[in-house]
Parts: structure tokens; sequence; C-alpha cells
């Protein structure tokens, strides 16, 4: 299975509730962009890959860095988003960094990692409070964005699905009572 046909699996366990999800179900050509160049800049995917290992730290598995999730990002609002959602989605990137200046004084990737931590709570909770009373034509949340696209970018991976799940690369006879226990991975999408 490649990467793309795991997305759309993704997409559709999901429901297409990922924003972008009607996009690359179709392919990911919005016909309409804003320039998104500045995501691929070195220093923008590393700072996605930041915020991405924030939200996914690295423990006995591989964090979201180790996937190369601001990449991930990076291609997927170019490719997948429209053009309302990739300024939504920019401009957040910088009031991310704003938001960590101004609590912390200094800006998000010289922040400690407990700081890092503490602002993406912050914007998490800000975030579910935001979806609660958002209208249908508003524009979504950027820590919506990017929360769902470490996910996403996490799990379609090959470090994802091989480290962080039980990765089977031949699946074996079906077993309809399998044992579980405890802290047991779920299967990867294979």
């Amino acid at each position: 299975m490649d990467r793309r046909e795991a997305i759309n699996r993704v997409a559709l366990l999901f429901g297409g509730t990922v924003i972008g999800a009607e996009f690359f179900l179709s392919g990911c050509s919005t016909g309409s962009s804003i320039d998104t160049d500045d995501l691929f800049d070195k220093d923008t995917v590393a700072y996605m890959n930041q915020v991405g290992e924030t939200i996914l730290p690295q423990t006995s598995t591989p964090g979201a860095a180790a996937a190369n999730v601001g990449g991930f990002m990076a291609i997927m609002v170019r490719d997948c988003y429209d053009a309302k959602d990739q300024k939504v989605f920019k401009e957040g990137l910088k009031k991310l960094d704003e938001a960590c200046s101004k609590k912390f004084d200094k800006p998000f990737m010289k922040a400690e990692a407990g700081q890092r931590t503490a602002l993406l709570t912050e914007l998490d909770k800000e975030q579910k409070e935001y979806s609660k009373t958002k209208k249908e034509d508003a524009p979504n949340h950027y820590f919506t964005m990017l929360k769902q696209l470490t996910l996403l970018g996490f799990f379609t991976s090959e470090v994802g699905c091989t480290k962080a799940l039980r990765y089977v690369p031949v699946p074996g006879k079906y077993i309809g009572d399998y044992p579980y226990m405890k802290g047991d991975k779920a299967f990867a999408l294979a």
C-alpha cells in the first residue's frame, strides 16, 4: 500500500471529518491556491516538525518529527486545502509563534519543551471551545489543522505504521478471538 492509499483509508475511517478530506479523497487538487512556497522553507518545515513533536513526542516510539510531519503538512496544505484554509493555516503558524513570544518572551523554537506543551494545551482547549460555537461558514481553527495533520502525517508514515502501531507486513489467517493484552499497540493498516 502506498502513502496516498493509506491516507484515503484513514480519511474514510475519520468519516471525512479531517479538514481538506474532500480534496484528498478526490485526488488533492484544489484548483485555487495562495502562495504556499514559504511552507517548504527548511526553517518552516523544522518549525512545523517541532509543533508536531510537541503534539506527538518521542517516547518508547519515535515522535512526529521522525516522520517529518512538517514536510507532510506543507504538501497537504498546498495540495488539499482550499485557499481559505491555506490562509488560516499560514496565519495560524504566525499566531502560534506570537502567542509563545507573548507568554514566554521567546519564539516557539526557542521555548523549552514544557513551555511548548503548556502553550499547545491552551490552544487545544481554545480550538475545542471554538469548534463548539463555530458557524458553518466560519473559518476553521488553525490548531485543529495542525493537530489533524500531525496525527494523519504520523500514522500514515512508514515510521508511524511500523514503530508506533503493531505492524504485520503479511497478515496471517483470520483469528476472530485474538488475545489482547493491556497496553498492546493497535494494528497498522497494511
